[in-house]
């Protein structure tokens, strides 16, 4: 799979992992140049806290635009570290 904004690859894998209808990408498949930390986070009641990036590409930035669970739960431990994407962040097979 392949998450792409303004014309650019933000992440690719075949590992990725679905959950409630998010790929989630592994931490390796970023391409870390386009992201930086928000300030933002917010309470899944069975994911835990998950932390913010925005992506940034060409000059153009999508506030919060990614998000992480850092130290989720125990019923998300499968996609600790792993990426999901939204706010017109296109995800692709």
């Amino acid at each position: 799979m392949k998450a792409i904004w303004n014309g650019t690859v933000l992440a690719e894998s075949d590992e990725t992992i679905e959950v409630e209808g998010n790929a989630y990408f592994p931490p390796s498949s970023i391409n870390r140049e386009y992201f930086s930390d928000s300030q933002r986070h917010t309470v899944c009641p069975w994911k835990g806290l998950a932390s913010y990036y925005h992506v940034s590409v060409d000059g153009k930035e999508n506030p919060d635009a990614a998000w992480v669970y850092p130290e989720p739960k125990d019923a998300a431990k499968e996609i600790t570290d792993y990426v999901a994407f939204w706010r017109g962040v296109e995800v692709v097979a």
